[in-house]
């Protein structure tokens, strides 16, 4: 049964001055660490995108702005050098791809040329610049990261539906509809890129899981944790530049439209959701069955790599600018977002 959808004229509340959000961070418990080798990364990175994209001036300070060298840093503080430069390129990437996505409605093709260069099919590749980015890292972390075939494949297999909820979700922005909640939070684990960032933490790490391994219920169920602490605090980080440009594509809008709340009923709502993820992390965690000590070892490099990327994300959320420009030192300190005029 397809999913039910709201049209975006559909009727709502005067919008308010301002939201107030939670301190995720104080809940989750956890302490952010930062990978020494974090300035060397994020400079070479940089350096690497901005020459195989042609970023000009106004796309570097983007770049710049949003910090993703820093990201990399917070949520895999453990691997070496070669390893962080797999992650920082990715999120560097990742940001790249995202800029694209309002153009993938109408050009699938393009989509289709970047899982080829994923999955190496030569008949497939495009000559866009972001085929030819994906080529090219695909290529490195092959060739230079050493990550073992099992981790190549998980994050092949991740990075493909993660492109293909791309996909869907530019056809949402341009036709103007909301998914229901149950939808969109299916669609959320994918288009958040979390599952292909997690993936690569044993890319990184070079940790050699079993697929079965991967896919225990209570693996499943932390990837399923960390990846909605992620994706929802990021839609509370994130609405207030996306309403100013009437994305619809949030599950604060999503709540709202569903369950006829206000705005500042839909960010505690979702806030609630955030809190019981960070649960849910713990509580299967302290569930880990036990296989072989090998594996138990990449496991628990795995799963530490999990909890990095919850209060990594959280942290660099408010040193980013890319949801609060200059100001998300004073928000993450007041809890308070102003919200920006619509755009015309």
């Amino acid at each position: 049964m397809p999913a039910l959808v709201y049209p975006t004229n559909s009727h709502l509340s005067p919008q308010p001055s301002e939201i107030l959000i939670p301190d995720f961070i104080k809940y989750c418990r956890m302490k952010v660490k930062v990978n020494r080798n974090y300035k060397r990364a994020a400079l070479a990175s940089e350096r690497w995108i901005t020459k195989r994209a042609n970023l000009d001036r106004p796309d570097l300070d983007a770049l710049r702005g949003t910090k993703g060298g820093l990201l990399a840093a917070m949520c895999y503080p453990d691997c070496d050098l070669q390893g962080l430069r797999l992650a920082a390129d990715f999120m560097n990437y990742l940001f790249y791809i995202d800029n694209l996505t309002d153009r993938m409605e109408a050009d699938k093709a393009q989509r289709d040329h970047i899982v080829g260069a994923v999955h190496q099919t030569d008949a497939k590749r495009g000559s866009s610049r972001a085929c030819k980015l994906t080529t090219d890292y695909w290529t490195r972390l092959i060739a230079d990261a050493g990550a073992p075939t099992s981790a190549q494949h998980h994050f092949a297999t991740t990075f493909d539906a993660f492109l293909k909820t791309l996909y869907e979700q530019a056809q949402h922005r341009s036709k103007g509809t909301v998914p229901d909640l149950e939808s969109y939070i299916s669609m959320r684990r994918d288009n958040g890129a979390c599952r292909p960032c997690f993936a690569l933490t044993a890319c990184c790490y070079r940790l050699d899981i079993p697929a079965a391994v991967l896919k225990h219920p209570i693996i499943q169920n932390l990837d399923d944790a960390a990846n909605d602490l992620v994706a929802w605090s990021n839609d509370i980080f994130s609405y207030n530049v996306e309403q100013s440009r009437g994305d619809t594509t949030n599950m604060i809008v999503v709540v709202m439209r569903e369950k006829s709340l206000s705005l500042q009923e839909a960010v505690d709502f979702v806030s609630d959701m955030t809190r019981d993820s960070i649960d849910r992390f713990f509580e299967n965690r302290a569930n880990l069955p036990s296989w072989t000590p090998e594996i138990d070892e990449a496991v628990e490099i795995y799963v530490d790599g999990l909890a990095n990327w919850i209060i990594g994300s959280l942290h660099w959320s408010f040193e980013s600018e890319r949801y609060f420009l200059k100001d998300g030192k004073k928000i993450k300190s007041e809890k308070v977002i102003r919200l920006l005029p619509r755009q015309p």
